[in-house]
């Protein structure tokens, strides 16, 4: 009795396509990483040491050249309480939050102004830095 071995060949991995997936998953994650936060408008902010953690239920900014923005609609100073006053309304929160992203060259009397404002409107207001 003749028992003959089977010559079985060696297993081979398919991974020509792997590389049309990697390419696809990579594109998706870049495109998706720059949709991630669009209210943002480029700042210098101030320094500080400290964090505070709160919910960003509204942004208003202030570039260098002292023009306002919330979110990324720019608006007058004039203007601001009126805007603001629907856009916390809507909010579920107990106490909305606004808060004031600020360039470190802007004089420290507008980001008290806005702070008056949200005040008025029973909002609490959060100031945005870099840390250090």
């Amino acid at each position: 009795m003749q028992i003959r071995k089977t010559y079985r060949g060696e297993s081979e991995v398919f991974t020509e396509a792997l590389n049309d997936i990697l390419f696809i998953l990579l594109m998706f994650f870049l495109i998706v990483s720059t949709l991630a936060n669009p209210n943002v408008i480029k700042l210098s902010q101030p320094k500080s040491a400290g964090d505070t953690k709160a919910k960003q239920n509204i942004v208003v900014s202030i570039d260098a050249n002292r023009q306002y923005y919330v979110g990324t609609t720019p608006i007058a100073f004039d203007s601001l309480k009126s805007m603001l006053a629907p856009a916390l309304q809507k909010e579920k929160t107990d106490i909305p939050t606004v808060v004031i992203n600020a360039d470190k060259t802007v004089d420290i009397d507008a980001v008290v102004a806005v702070m008056r404002v949200s005040k008025e409107l029973g909002a609490r207001t959060v100031l945005s830095v870099e840390k250090q």
